[in-house]
C-alpha cells in the first residue's frame, strides 16, 4: 500500500498487519525531493510499469491499471514540483506505522453486510477509505478527493437486493465516496454504509426484471444493489453523483480528451 503525502514531502510503501489495530507496518520511504519518475513497461516487461529515482534509491512499481498508472504518476509528479518550489530536501519521516483504530471488516462480504444491520439500530462502524482501497485494490488521487467534496448528496430512496422481491424505502446520503443509509433523515446513525470504491453503476437490462422507472444498478463482483428514485430529476442527480465515486477522474480526463479529439 503507497501513501503520497505531501504534508512531509515523501512517498511511504507498506504492508498490511495482522495487528488488532488494523496497522500498516512502513517498509521504506522515498522523499520527494529530486525524484524523477519515467514509465518503463518496455524495459521491464511488465504493464503499467513506472520506475521511481530517489537520489538514494530507486522503487520500480506496477499499476493495476492505466487509469491507476496515470492517477500515480500525475499525483507524483504534481507533489514533486511542489517539493522542490517549496520546502527543499526535508528531513526523513520518523514514524514506524500509520495506525488506524477504527474496526474494518476483513472481507468484501463484511464491509457490505448492510442486510442483517438494517434489522437494527445500530451504532455507525466506518469503513475508511484507506481501508476499503486495500480491500478493493484501487486508488483515490487528489482530483478525485476534490471531486468527491463538490458532489454530495441526501434524499430518499428505495433500495432493493439482487435476490429480494421488495423495495425498501430509506433516507440515503452520500458523502466520502460512500453511501450511509438511515431509516428517517431524523436518525443520528445510519444503519448501514456502502463505500462505492471499484463499484460501478449502470442501468438495469431487460433479463434482470426490474420493471420501474428511475432505477439504476450498483455492482462489485457478486454484489449487485438497485436503487429507484422518485423522479427522473433525483435519478439524474444520483446517477451524476455516484459516478463521481465509481469513475475514477483520470479515467474522465481520458474520456474528455478522446471526445474533444476524435479519431
Amino acid at each position: 500500500m503507497f501513501f503520497l503525502c505531501d504534508f512531509n514531502d515523501v512517498l511511504l510503501y507498506t504492508s498490511r498487519g495482522m495487528t488488532a489495530t488494523n496497522q500498516f507496518k512502513v517498509h521504506g520511504q522515498l522523499p520527494l525531493y529530486g525524484m524523477t519518475i519515467r514509465e518503463s513497461e518496455d524495459e521491464w516487461g511488465v504493464p503499467h510499469a513506472f520506475t521511481l529515482v530517489g537520489q538514494r534509491q530507486s522503487v520500480v512499481v506496477a499499476a493495476s491499471s492505466l487509469s491507476e498508472m496515470e492517477k500515480w504518476m500525475e499525483d507524483i509528479n504534481m507533489a514533486i514540483i511542489l517539493a522542490e518550489s517549496i520546502n527543499g530536501p526535508t528531513s526523513d519521516w520518523l514514524a514506524s506505522s500509520l495506525t488506524d483504530n477504527s474496526k474494518l471488516a476483513e472481507s468484501e462480504d463484511d464491509l457490505m453486510a448492510s442486510r442483517t444491520s438494517l434489522e437494527r439500530q445500530a451504532p455507525h462502524r466506518g469503513n475508511t477509505t484507506v481501508h476499503v482501497c486495500w480491500h478493493r485494490n484501487t486508488s483515490v488521487s487528489m482530483v478525485d478527493f476534490s471531486v468527491a467534496v463538490e458532489n454530495q448528496l441526501s434524499g430518499n430512496l428505495l433500495r432493493k437486493f439482487k435476490n429480494s422481491n421488495g423495495w425498501q424505502k430509506l433516507w440515503v446520503v452520500f458523502t466520502n465516496f460512500s453511501l450511509f443509509f438511515y431509516k428517517t433523515h431524523e436518525d443520528d446513525y445510519p444503519l448501514a454504509s456502502l463505500p462505492l470504491l471499484g463499484y460501478s453503476v449502470t442501468i438495469p437490462t431487460e433479463s434482470e426484471n426490474i420493471h420501474k422507472d428511475y432505477v439504476f444498478k450498483l455492482h462489485f463482483k457478486s454484489h449487485v444493489y438497485y436503487f429507484r428514485s422518485e423522479s427522473e430529476y433525483n435519478f439524474d442527480r444520483w446517477m451524476e453523483v455516484i459516478r463521481s465515486a465509481t469513475v475514477s477522474a483520470s479515467h474522465n480526463r481520458i474520456l474528455s480528451r478522446k471526445e474533444s479529439h476524435p479519431y
